[in-house]
């Protein structure tokens, strides 16, 4: 043994065991402090699919920051012109600006004035005409716009992550994505309800006085408004109210509002609502507040929230309670009152409680709200997916069984077909993954039940590396050579094939990482790490092992099964029939693009929008009674389906609505109600509003071009032109005629189909390599030959190889269709298509359309 392979043989058990090290904090939790910190910090992580959790994007309405500062600086204006006894009134206003009446033609200049002195951020216009009132219009500067679009954020942002970091998450995931969204995820989430609306809850917190209603009846003149079609009756939410606050504005005393007040009825525990009218004025608001606590009342044993003020706040508060004795004080945050007690005296020591029949969680909930600070504007939730810890187990059994079976077929079929050479592609496969799962953990990535699906493909196209070295040794071998001379030439003979190959695969991961999202990205990641230490375990790995047999005299034979043994077909004779069944199928699968684009195929929520939920029951249920549930309560438009065999239920709401609801409570509180026997619950939820699902269909189709694209080009240089555009036309045949099969089927179009499409463009570009690859050589080699018997005879030699490699796929993907559950049903059934397809075109399309183009002569 030389010294050369000596020191790569070191080498490689070198890389081993770094590898395994790296790796054993992911799997093994009482890994030593000292261990983790010097060989991976953070190691893998689980996805939130796999070990339950929620995923959420939220969209700060930065129009309705800009709107609240705007209001802010027209309420401070007019206070300030009240100290100067100039009355302004307001009036209509159109959007982004608002408008003042003037008493007088003498109150400009001092409006004039006090808005250089102190309001800096606002522009001021004024309509003075002779014979009426003087109008101003104030606006927010452009400047001050930028400021509160760039900043308002940043500073979401900043305040989200203190509220999570209080609510006691263990590692989330807070980032800034786009102009105006957060992405948040919170990993093992004990009550995923609650936290939503800890995230959600703006939490401006007002000091306001209540008015003096006398002789005035609310709840009449609502009836009033809402018997003349001007409302709809709904004290549900203060947007509701104030459609109403709009329809009594001239019945409603001067600089008063209506807000409700909720409560919760100690008794029943029912919530209360009760109108009541509030002055507009703002006394004192939350930026005021120092901290806040949750405390138990000693006379009820109930918990409410103490509120410590800083020290002007504290004299701010003292200065107004002893202005209002004797008159109720409303706390108000996010426009429903809390509370609204009398003060019965001047307080003193800056501190102040709201109390409410909370329960403890929704009192801590408000206190971390109030410590942390409100929102610099409303944020809308436009993405919720959430999953249980139950469904994140099960999804990791399923995964690893279908791994694990999908792997042993794979290992037995290469140790039986190809002897002891299997022996060593299998160990090569091994170290694949060892590699595979050291990398991720060393990039620190998330491992998702679509990057499962990654690992357990590029298992099955790891092999094809490994076959068309050994089908390259076989060919050398037959020839009469040694066993070290067929080695030495089934590699050398294989390795751009190996390149090229892998090469325009990764192509297409690349494109599926960049413009992917959520998922996608997970599998392009582990794909594309596949891939590349597909190429060093196949090119190094493999021939170190073979190098080191030969040297100890273990290697005396190459012995090898053969499915094929080189065929003589003419496959170019068929070709004008194939054109023809392609031909109908590509129409079918245009048909079911156009259909997909307008919104009239089996769409999943992911593009539509919309809710996606899904229950598991303790007991049997029948479809039957679940729909006669869901009519009974004039539930419509809604899909229901029943996973056979696991008690689980699938509901599928799809909705265009542009920011999610609470459809989740509807259905969970409806199934509570009338299948109370059955129990229920509520595994996981994805809920999708259209903004997000036309980003995710956008990128979707980007990914597939750029990816064809980048194909094209590589294949351009590698090849020539010709090459290069019959890959790209194979790819695209493979996909639309897969995509024209789902639809037929009625398989919904979610995005892990659309994963599975860009996965099979990737294996059918494979494919079409390596029978370029052939082709091209045996066009080097003789120039005698029509192009028509070059592209016969190529085909004939890799027929084996073809069938080898979709043969081991084909074995992965059947274990995921049948062991890998329901989440991965549809994807692994596309993939399946997609490798017969692409066998199919790899064949009968891409090389005969090479034939349509004249080739350069010589």
């Amino acid at each position: 043994m030389n010294t050369a392979l000596k020191l790569k043989i070191s080498a490689l058990f070198f890389l081993i065991i770094l590898s395994i090290v790296t790796i054993i904090p992911s799997f093994y939790a009482s890994t030593p402090d000292w261990w983790k910190k010097y060989m991976a910090p953070e190691g893998l992580r689980l996805g939130l699919d796999l070990q339950g959790g929620m995923h959420l994007v939220l969209q700060v309405n930065l129009d309705k920051a800009e709107e609240d500062s705007l209001e802010l600086a027209a309420t401070e204006l007019k206070d300030s012109l009240q100290e100067q006894s100039i009355s302004a009134v307001r009036t209509k206003s159109a959007p982004g600006s608002i408008i003042f009446t003037l008493p007088n033609s003498s109150a400009v200049d001092t409006v004039n004035r006090v808005v250089k002195d102190s309001f800096p951020n606002i522009n001021v216009k004024v309509d003075a005409k002779e014979g009426s009132f003087p109008k101003i219009t104030i606006t927010l500067q452009d400047s001050e716009i930028d400021f509160i679009r760039t900043h308002a954020v940043e500073q979401s942002l900043e305040i989200i992550r203190n509220r999570i970091d209080q609510f006691g998450v263990a590692e989330p995931v807070i980032i800034r994505q786009g102009e105006a969204e957060i992405v948040v995820q919170l990993p093992g989430v004990k009550d995923p309800k609650r936290a939503l609306k800890l995230l959600g809850e703006t939490a401006q917190l007002e000091f306001k006085r209540v008015a003096d209603a006398a002789g005035l009846n609310i709840g009449l003149l609502a009836e009033e408004i809402r018997v003349a079609g001007q409302w709809d009756g709904k004290w549900s939410s203060a947007e509701e109210v104030e459609k109403l606050n709009w329809a009594l504005q001239n019945r409603l005393p001067k600089d008063t509002r209506i807000y409700i007040e909720k409560d919760t009825d100690s008794q029943t525990g029912k919530e209360i609502i009760r109108p009541i009218l509030l002055e507009e004025k703002i006394l004192m608001t939350g930026e005021m507040v120092k901290n806040a606590q949750v405390r138990i009342s000693n006379q009820f044993n109930e918990p409410y929230v103490s509120i410590d003020f800083t020290s002007k706040g504290g004299k701010v508060f003292a200065k107004l309670t002893e202005a209002n004795v004797g008159k109720r004080m409303a706390i108000v945050l996010d426009n429903i009152v809390r509370s609204a007690p009398v003060i019965r005296e001047k307080i003193l020591g800056g501190s102040a409680q709201i109390s409410g029949s909370f329960t403890h969680e929704d009192a801590a909930d408000l206190a971390i709200v109030l410590r942390v600070g409100a929102l610099p504007a409303p944020v809308d939730i436009i993405q919720n997916m959430t999953v249980g810890a139950s469904l994140g187990q099960d999804s990791i059994n399923k995964g690893m069984t279908a791994g694990v079976f999908g792997a042993i077929l794979i290992l037995g079929f290469m140790v039986i077909y190809y002897r002891l050479s299997g022996i060593i592609a299998n160990s090569a496969l091994i170290l694949n993954i060892l590699f595979l799962f050291t990398g991720l953990a060393i990039l620190n990535a998330t491992l998702t039940l679509p990057g499962i699906a990654g690992i357990i493909l590029s298992i099955g196209m790891a092999v094809d590396a490994n076959v068309l070295i050994f089908e390259r040794m076989r060919e050398e071998y037959d020839l009469g050579k040694s066993v070290k001379s067929s080695v030495d030439g089934g590699f050398a003979k294989a390795f751009l094939t190996i390149v090229d190959s892998q090469v325009t695969t990764l192509i297409t991961a690349m494109a599926l990482f960049i413009f992917g999202t959520g998922p996608i990205k997970g599998f392009a990641i582990t794909l594309s790490l596949g891939i590349i230490f597909n190429l060093f375990t196949a090119l190094f790995c493999s021939r170190l092992i073979f190098d080191t047999l030969y040297s100890a005299r273990s290697l005396k034979k190459l012995t090898f099964m053969q499915f094929v043994k080189k065929p003589n077909l003419n496959f170019m004779r068929l070709k004008n029939i194939t054109f023809a069944v392609s031909g109908v199928l590509v129409t079918v699968g245009l048909i079911a693009f156009v259909q997909i684009a307008r919104g009239k195929a089996n769409m999943g929520v992911d593009f539509t929008g919309g809710s996606l939920l899904q229950y598991q029951a303790s007991k049997d249920f029948t479809m039957d009674e679940v729909r006669k549930a869901f009519a009974k309560n004039d539930m419509k438009d809604i899909n229901l389906q029943e996973v056979e065999g696991e008690h689980r239920l699938i509901v599928k709401i799809k909705r265009s609505e542009q920011v999610v609801g609470n459809l989740s409570e509807e259905i969970t509180e409806l199934l509570e109600a009338e299948l109370l026997d059955k129990q229920f619950i509520l595994e996981s939820q994805s809920e999708i509003g259209s903004s997000v699902s036309a980003v995710l269909r956008n990128k979707a189709i980007q990914a597939i071009f750029i990816s064809l694209l980048g194909v094209i080009v590589y294949l351009a240089m590698r090849f020539d032109i010709r090459f290069g555009l019959a890959a790209a036309i194979a790819t695209f045949h493979d996909v639309i005629v897969v995509l024209g099969i789902c639809w037929l089927l009625n398989v919904e179009i979610t995005l892990l189909i659309v994963t599975a499409l860009l996965t099979l463009a990737g294996y059918s570009l494979n494919d079409s390599v390596v029978v370029f690859d052939r082709i091209r050589e045996n066009m080097q080699k003789s120039e005698t030959h029509s192009l028509l018997q070059q592209i016969n005879r190529s085909i004939n030699e890799v027929m084996s190889r073809t069938v080898v490699t979709s043969l081991t796929t084909a074995m992965v993907l059947l274990s995921l269709f049948f062991l890998g559950g329901s989440v991965i049903h549809d994807f692994s059934l596309a993939l399946l298509l997609g490798v017969l397809v692409g066998t199919y075109s790899s064949i009968f399309i891409a090389s005969p359309v090479l034939t349509l183009w004249p080739g350069k002569k010589g």
